[in-house]
């Protein structure tokens, strides 16, 4: 079949490299309502501002991946992610092993096929086949995916697309972007020619008028939404009329004609059966809760972490209790506390362990009054290095693909790395020592060979991100960048005294000191020393083209930017003089407020802090803050 998924990928040979693709209509976002009291005041403004009361479609929310789709005279010309909203990443290939997503267009006699179409929808895993993709990972001992949200976007994104086809995604369409030569003049119109032309839609998807309509269905599917094939966390209204739409407009990131009804997270019972401890990179010995696997919002939970021995016994858990745990969406698990009334009597109380159960070494407080106990043998205890070594490869710091838990465990055990300081060196023949990156005949595996190209590339990242790469304990993302824009070098930084260093905005006597204490250590120096040598930049190129715009601001930025990443956002405002805050207050000057912004939204408004959307921000960015207040 020359249009079928499997012909079209044809094997191993095709590969992706997810090139930018600029959407023809902006592919905006939803925002969230969370009860009804938000859900009214949202239904509100739209009959005020259309003079009536519309009619709605009602549509679940499937958590999943949003994917965009050009058709030209009915052929698939384009799929790509959402990105910015503007531009994503063109995924062709891949949505072309997706079951759902025809080639050709079906012929229709109701609905001619229009020159172009553009398809919104959301790529996702049914719960069943998410299960078996899980499953088979175990078996090929890898790390199973944490959701089917997350595995959806693993398996868009996969640089092969015949692992794509091997993963059973599928999609259900939800919205037009640009036509041309299809003027439908409602959505529930829209949907029924897409239907025609043999494109995926919700059969849940339901018309509606008036408001308490659209209540009784949120409240039908909050009943039933654990009964489905799929993950949903809420139900989507749209204002069903075109041309109320277009009156209505839209935001910087949302339409004001549609809103997402979020569901609240889900409490269920299970059974504590032990409560174990991990060692973290930086010697943090946290107890964590094992319980009987239990459905939770969706997913699987069987772990939850407990934070430490005093929050043990503030939550009163005993080991054996059945507990109350909650999650909602990508939150970790939380255990909520004890159902008592459960208790036998067999339950027994938790003892937090002595010595360290990875190289037996004495736990103590790092200082007097610490809630945490920590193991203190940092530099060899088998648990902080092999964390240590995964932290370097994260989002957050070195960013290096190929690096993952297995791969940091295979390199330790093979004593290829005596710690995180090697990495940069690794060779060839360091990864045929090592079983995970060799092939049967005995050659590098291709995930060897790119492991090596990552690390090489990976010499060139910012300073802040080689500042949280060191695992220095205190130091993240937020003090790592003010840092480096502070100092410029790590020289700089490691030649500077406490109080220079607490001075920093942003830093402060905790930070400073915890720096301090570090640079003093001769294997922590090694480290540092052993990365220069290898070629690591250890100092940033100042760009002097960035005027100082926000110069003494405190800005906070909260919900999502469809133009910019939380960490792109924070960089924005650190490069030109500003603090980017994680809390508002009085002392605040802006919040930057995207999608779903939440109680900091609210906290700017009680304090009367200017608030401003996406073109604000960027406004702001560009040109600094008025010259005149009343501007």
């Amino acid at each position: 079949v020359p249009d079928s998924p499997t012909q079209l990928v044809g094997g191993a040979g095709f590969a992706t490299d997810f090139t930018e693709a600029e959407h023809l209509e902006r592919m905006l976002s939803l925002d969230d309502v969370f009860d009804r009291d938000e859900l009214v005041a949202w239904s509100n403004r739209v009959e005020n501002e259309v003079g009536r009361d519309p009619h709605y479609l009602c549509e679940l929310k499937i958590d999943g991946v949003a994917l965009s789709l050009v058709y030209r005279d009915g052929r698939l010309e384009r799929a790509a992610t959402r990105g910015d909203g503007r531009v994503g990443e063109d995924v062709t290939l891949n949505a072309r092993t997706i079951e759902d997503v025809p080639e050709r267009l079906s012929a229709s006699a109701d609905f001619p096929i229009p020159a172009v179409l553009e398809v919104r929808g959301e790529v996702f895993f049914l719960l069943a086949d998410f299960e078996a993709l899980n499953a088979s990972l175990v078996e090929d001992g890898k790390a199973p995916f944490a959701n089917p949200r997350n595995s959806a976007a693993g398996s868009l994104r996969q640089k092969n697309p015949a692992v794509t086809a091997r993963r059973r995604l599928r999609m259900i369409c939800h919205g037009v972007g640009r036509t041309d030569g299809f003027s439908p003049k409602t959505l529930h119109e829209a949907y029924t020619a897409l239907k025609a032309w043999g494109l995926p839609v919700a059969e849940q998807t339901t018309r509606v008028h008036g408001l308490a309509a659209v209540e009784e269905r949120i409240a039908y599917w909050g009943e039933q939404r654990y009964d489905l094939a799929h993950e949903i966390d809420g139900v989507v209204i749209k204002v069903d009329d075109f041309t109320l739409q277009r009156r209505l407009g839209t935001t910087s990131r949302a339409p004001r004609w549609a809103v997402a009804y979020k569901y609240p997270p889900q409490e269920a019972q299970t059974k504590l059966l032990d409560i174990r401890v991990n060692v973290g990179r930086t010697g943090r010995v946290t107890p964590f809760a094992f319980m009987t696997p239990v459905k939770v919002a969706g997913s699987t939970v069987g772990l939850a972490t407990l934070h430490n021995a005093a929050e043990v016994k503030r939550k009163g858990v005993l080991i054996g209790d059945t507990v109350m745990i909650r999650k909602a969406g990508d939150v970790i698990p939380e255990v909520l506390g004890p159902v008592v009334d459960l208790r036998d009597g067999s339950e027994r109380e938790f003892v937090m362990p002595t010595t360290c159960p990875e190289c037996g070494t004495t736990l103590a407080p790092a200082k007097e009054g610490d809630a945490d106990i920590r193991c203190p043998n940092a530099r060899s205890c088998p648990a902080q290095l092999r964390e240590r070594v995964f932290h370097v490869a994260g989002r957050g710091a070195f960013d290096i693909e190929g690096l993952g838990y297995e791969a940091a465990i295979a390199l330790l055990k093979a004593g290829v790395i005596a710690d995180e300081g090697d990495l940069f060196t690794l060779t060839e023949d360091d990864l045929l020592r090592t079983e995970l990156f060799r092939t049967k005949a005995g050659a590098l595996s291709a995930n060897g060979r790119r492991l090596l190209d990552n690390l090489d590339k990976a010499k060139a990242v910012a300073l802040w991100r080689v500042l949280v790469a060191l695992s220095i304990r205190h130091v993240g993302p937020t003090a790592a960048r003010a840092l480096a824009t502070e100092f410029g070098s790590l020289d700089a930084i490691m030649s500077a005294s406490t109080e220079q260093l607490a001075a920093v905005e942003g830093v402060g006597p905790t930070i400073a000191a915890a720096l301090t204490e570090w640079f003093t250590v001769d294997w922590h120096r090694a480290i540092v020393d052993k990365w220069r040598d290898a070629g690591v930049r250890m100092a940033d190129e100042r760009d002097a083209s960035v005027a100082r715009t926000l110069e003494g601001l405190t800005v906070v930025v909260t919900g999502s930017l469809t133009g910019f990443s939380r960490d792109d956002a924070k960089e924005a405002i650190i490069a030109r003089g500003g603090k980017a805050a994680g809390s508002v207050s009085k002392k605040t000057d802006y919040v930057v407020a995207g999608d779903s912004p939440g109680s900091k939204y609210d906290k700017a408004v009680e304090l009367g802090v200017p608030v401003l959307d996406e073109d604000g921000f960027r406004k702001l960015l560009a040109e600094g803050p008025p010259k005149n207040p009343a501007d």
